[in-house]
This record gives structure tokens, C-alpha cells and sequence, in this order.
């Protein structure tokens, strides 16, 4: 049952005249006080009617709020607790609550961020206890995608304190295509996932421009007190990601229109999950449907072109349709040599 905020004051309002055992309360005092409160806390010079504060009452009686307040009415004339102690403030969380935290708590335990910061683990953990130790607990009914095989992510709870409080970092890095790792000062602005892999958005002091480092590839890293941090000038981060799939990108690379011919089979999983946030229908006809995407062009949008294999022909612009091409060759000359090697 939702509850508006005005109903709520109404109920908050009625609690505190009850509360009050030095006074009696008649449903017309109840009805002038609650009046008096609403004017106050929200300029609701209408006042508030008998019927609304009889019905408030009920509810407060009953256990649709989970309040079930024990409100009696004395000498057929004044409203009061039966027990001077109540409140609804008290009250107990119901069977319908606890079931319902119950199922938030099963799908937040899921989400990757669960495992990242040990703040809200502890918190998650410590109301999991208290909800499930005196009831039975059963399993979840959503499973959310998860690896917990990736690496680098003890990595995020010092890291995301780093960029929080403006820390600059010695961090030592090891790249796919390096031979050794290399240390160096960077600053860091943005913790950004794709598909389950964590990313560093960051500068490095002796090198321009903005770094992606994995997370997975940072052998180590410290803060540097005495190493003033410097802040990235002209970037909005919140929008710097918006026009592109994955997280490779420069600050002279600009949205270019890709058109994407899918096959009219394939063309509903598009439709009810687009590519990218940008993603239009240009045409359709009875064996495919065109879609466009303003985004940069990077080494994660052709994997994902990649992934649609035969139910997809790249259109425009030319730049990719030459590299999605190339690579599509390179796949085809691997099988050909194979199984020339097996005969």
C-alpha cells in the first residue's frame, strides 16, 4: 500500500496527540491539531475533514501499516492509547515489509559493487541477519550476471576512496603488450566498468591526455600525500562516456554515424536492446531493418559487431566497414588453414 506524504504528517500528527497523556483528545481536537499541521508544514490552508481523520484512525488500528495501534475510545467521547507506551514510531516492521527487504537484499548480494566496498557489505550483511534469523530463508528468485574470477577487484575499495577524496597515486602497471611493469604518478577522476572488467579513469603526471588502465593489469599502488593532485580541466566525466561503447576513447575522438543492416530475424534483440543510447531505425524492408548509432569508433564497437557474426552487414562509414572486413578475413584464413593442416 503506498503511503503519501501527507498521510503520513496526518498519522505522525495523530500519534503525537496520543502519545500525550496529560491532555484528552476528542476527534475534534484531533481534527484541529492535525488541520494546524498541515497549515504549518505545508501552507494546506483547507483544513482536513472528519471522515479523513476516522479513516486515519482505522488504518492506524489495522495491520495494512503494519501499525495495528491499540486506539480506544474512553468515556464514548475521548481517543487515547490503550498502551501509554505505544507508538507508531515503535511499531514492529510487518510480515509484508520483511518479505520485501527480504527480496532486496537477494538482489543486491548479487550485484559486483556488493563485493567492492566493505562498508556496504557490512551493512548488507548485518541486515541480512536481522531479517533472516527468526525467519526461514529462501533461495533468490533473480540471478544477475556476475564473474567473480575477474581480477583487480580488491582494488575498488581503495581506489574509489582515492578518487573520492582527490589522492594522487604511484601505481605500478603492466599492459598486455609490455614486456615489464612501469611505475608511475597518476591522478586519478572515475572508476567505470564494462562487461564485468573495471577501469581506472585517469592522467598520468608526465604524459598528456586521459588513461583507461585495468584494473586487472595494476600490479600495485599507494597514495601520495605530498604529491598535490591535479584536476582534469575542460572534461565533464559524467557525459565524456556518453557516445561511445566501452570505455576506449581520446578527447580528439568525435560520435561518427554507424549504419548497422541487420537481418529481420536478428532485428527484435536490437530493437529491445539497443546497442548504444543513440540508436534509431533508419529503414526496413522485409528481410532486414537499418539502425544508426552516433558513437566513436573503438576497438570495443567492432567486438560488438563482431558478435552478431552472419546477422549483421556494417554500412557506413567506410573506416569500418574496411576494419570489420579485414577482421573478418583474418577469422576466415585461420579456419582455411587449419583445415588444410588436417587434411
Amino acid at each position: 500500500m503506498a503511503v503519501n506524504k501527507l498521510a503520513l504528517i496526518r498519522y505522525k500528527t495523530i500519534d503525537d496527540c496520543l502519545r500525550n497523556r496529560y491532555r484528552k483528545w476528542t476527534l475534534d481536537d484531533l481534527i484541529e491539531k492535525v488541520s494546524a499541521t498541515l497549515y504549518e508544514l505545508e501552507g494546506i490552508t483547507t483544513g482536513v475533514s472528519k471522515r479523513t481523520i476516522q479513516a486515519d484512525i482505522q488504518l492506524m488500528r489495522s495491520d495494512k501499516l503494519g501499525y495495528n495501534a491499540p486506539i480506544v475510545v474512553k468515556d464514548k467521547r475521548f481517543y487515547a492509547y490503550d498502551d501509554p507506551g505505544f507508538s507508531i514510531t515503535k511499531a514492529p516492521i510487518n510480515n509484508a515489509d520483511v518479505d520485501k527487504m527480504k527480496e532486496i537484499v537477494g538482489v543486491l548480494k548479487q550485484f559486483n559493487a556488493f563485493n567492492y566496498f566493505d562498508e556496504m557489505s557490512d551493512m548488507i550483511a548485518r541486515l541480512e541477519n536481522n531479517l533472516y534469523k527468526s525467519t526461514k530463508q529462501s533461495g533468490n528468485n533473480i540471478q544477475l550476471e556476475s564473474n567473480k574470477l575477474v581480477k583487480g577487484l580488491e582494488c575498488i575499495p581503495p581506489l574509489y576512496q582515492a578518487v573520492l577524496n582527490k589522492c594522487s597515486l604511484l601505481i605500478e602497471y603492466k599492459s598486455f603488450k609490455a614486456q615489464q611493469s612501469l611505475q608511475g604518478i597518476y591522478y586519478p577522476y572515475l572508476l567505470k566498468e564494462y562487461r564485468n572488467r573495471w577501469f581506472l579513469i585517469c592522467k598520468a603526471k608526465k604524459r598528456p591526455g586521459i588513461l583507461n588502465l585495468a584494473l586487472d593489469r595494476i600490479i600495485e599502488f599507494q597514495e601520495l600525500p605530498n604529491e598535490e593532485f591535479v584536476a582534469y580541466q575542460g572534461v565533464d566525466f559524467d557525459r565524456y562516456y556518453e557516445d561511445l561503447i566501452g570505455v576506449t576513447k581520446s578527447e580528439r575522438d568525435r560520435a561518427q554515424k554507424v549504419i548497422l543492416e541487420f537481418t529481420n530475424y536478428h532485428a527484435p534483440y536490437v530493437l529491445t536492446k539497443p546497442l548504444h543510447a543513440s540508436q534509431v531505425v533508419l529503414t526496413k524492408n522485409d528481410k532486414t531493418t537499418i539502425f544508426r548509432i552516433d558513437v566513436v569508433l573503438n576497438y570495443e564497437l567492432e567486438r560488438e559487431i563482431l558478435g552478431f557474426g552472419e546477422c549483421v552487414k556494417v554500412l557506413a562509414p567506410r573506416m569500418l566497414v574496411s576494419k570489420i572486413k579485414k577482421r573478418l578475413e583474418w577469422t576466415f584464413n585461420q579456419y582455411e588453414s587449419k583445415e588444410e593442416d588436417i587434411k
